[in-house]
């Protein structure tokens, strides 16, 4: 633990008001390849959600959230408020799913420093993305979690499961993951209630393989993949009445989204991103843009919507403010306290928003406006390449010119209109230009950019290593 560091990254308690005396408890929860359509509070015809369409009239719907484009990436951006090109990785610079650093500061060391209880539930996919081959020191007990229970990777064909740093069982019955992970989540919210926590409720679904239980299995009209979300939606209801009956409802914030938008090629086994553009692995909106509900009586008003552009990255910094801390200062952090969008204070706030493909700048958005950038890597070392049969060839097809889009026009992004708005066009290059120098691309490691004293490769493995940029810091 990071106490000398961390601390100055912390305000005490001491001037905060009374309303704010008794710290809030935070509760996310963050489902796996889950599609902006897959809730029926978000237009789905088919899949039945009940308690996260309750969940959002009794708090607010996030219809402008956005992860990152796959699993491993979008769990480090939640962790550390950075984009993932950002925070530094451990030993493994061309890995698509980043082992994050030790020597990040991750939202659950602000808030464990701050005298709140950490529990992590589920899939990290921060330790090495093969269930069979992670590294053990970069676990959650090692990155600030009192407490452990879960997956080191995907479930791409076997779930081992680990408490603590040890693993405890291995090719684990999938269908019964979503309960397993909320029964430990919910022991561990019942034997903390009496003082602030943190749960972290990461589920493996539904990420294929789908399981269901048999209380679900074939009773969605949304197929297998429906039984997987209505039995996500139903413990998500058994977190909410949990927290309810203890008391803890006026003091706690729950929040649920998904790491990433649907993986389009398992065909019904995926999820649905309409009505926006692609899914999984692409910069489109349907790849990274995320169904988004926070709840909180009291502190977020009931029934409302906000349509700002917010991020997991922004998490990080808001919690550790709602909390009484606030974001590390030593170090660039991307994401921005969106507190006031939470309360209904204010309905949007100015800020641009950076779309990454792995180690390639895609896109950028500022206000209504989003901004497709020309491909600029070698064919041979493309990322889009690489996943193109992961993404339908319209949308995997290499970009020759800039494509200017207005999202709230064209949700769908079908017309570009670079054309008609080049001044635009031209404000949004220059942005991306900023993005290169400060945060990388797949030619240029960023100005601001991390590593710890590793050497990092660029991640297309051109030209060769980067400088060292960031000190070690030494744990004490």
């Amino acid at each position: 633990m990071r106490n000398g560091l961390i601390a100055g990254f912390v305000f005490g308690l001491i001037g905060l008001s009374c309303a704010e005396s008794v710290r809030p408890n935070f509760i996310i929860i963050f489902t796996d390849d889950q599609g902006y359509q897959d809730l029926g509070c978000f237009g789905s015809p088919d899949i039945k959600t009940p308690r996260i369409d309750q969940m959002a009239k009794e708090g607010m719907r996030f219809t402008g959230f956005y992860a990152q484009t796959v699993c491993g990436p979008s769990r480090g951006a939640l962790m550390t408020g950075c984009y993932p090109i950002r925070f530094a990785r451990q030993d493994d610079p061309n890995s698509i799913h980043p082992e994050m650093h030790t020597d990040e500061i991750t939202i659950a060391e602000i808030l464990k420093e701050l005298g709140y209880a950490t529990g992590a539930f589920g899939k990290w996919d921060l330790a090495g993305h093969n269930p069979a081959a992670y590294k053990e020191e970069l676990l959650p007990p090692h990155q600030g979690f009192d407490v452990y229970f879960g997956t080191p990777g995907s479930n791409d064909k076997v779930v081992n499961l680990i408490r603590g740093t040890k693993e405890i069982e291995q090719k684990a019955n999938m269908a019964t993951l979503t309960r397993r992970y909320t029964d430990e989540a919910i022991a561990f919210i019942e034997s903390k209630k009496d003082a602030p926590f943190f749960v972290y409720l990461a589920h493996t679904m539904p990420h294929t393989k789908l399981a269901a239980s048999a209380a679900f299995k074939g009773k969605s009209a949304g197929g297998l993949y429906g039984d997987v979300i209505e039995e996500l939606d139903f413990n998500v209801g058994r977190v909410l009445d949990r927290v309810k009956e203890l008391g803890l409802d006026d003091n706690t914030y729950i929040i649920f989204t998904s790491d990433n938008g649907p993986w389009l090629i398992r065909k019904n086994h995926s999820g649905h991103a309409d009505p926006l553009r692609s899914g999984k692995t692409s910069c489109w909106e349907g790849g990274l843009r995320v169904p988004c509900i926070m709840r909180a009586p009291g502190r977020i008003p009931a029934g409302t919507e906000c349509d700002a552009v917010a991020a997991t990255i922004d998490l990080m910094p808001t919690i550790a403010r709602l909390a009484g801390g606030k974001a590390p200062t030593d170090r660039m952090i991307d994401g921005v306290d969106i507190a006031a969008l939470m309360s209904g204070e204010v309905k949007a706030i100015d800020r641009t928003y950076y779309f990454y493909q792995h180690d390639c700048l895609r896109a950028v958005r500022s206000g209504k406006w989003k901004l497709m950038l020309p491909h600029t890597e070698p064919v041979e070392a493309s990322i889009a390449y690489k996943w193109r049969n992961h993404i339908a060839k319209a949308d995997a097809a290499r970009i020759q010119k800039p494509q200017l889009f207005n999202l709230e026009d064209d949700i769908g992004e079908t017309t570009d209109v670079s054309s008609q708005h080049p001044e635009k066009v031209a404000e949004l290059m220059k942005l991306a230009a900023w993005a290169r120098q400060d945060l990388g691309d797949h030619d240029t490691f960023g100005a601001n950019a991390r590593t710890f004293g590793a050497k990092r490769r660029l991640l297309s493995g051109e030209p060769g290593y980067a400088e060292t940029i960031f000190p070690k810091k030494k744990k004490k």
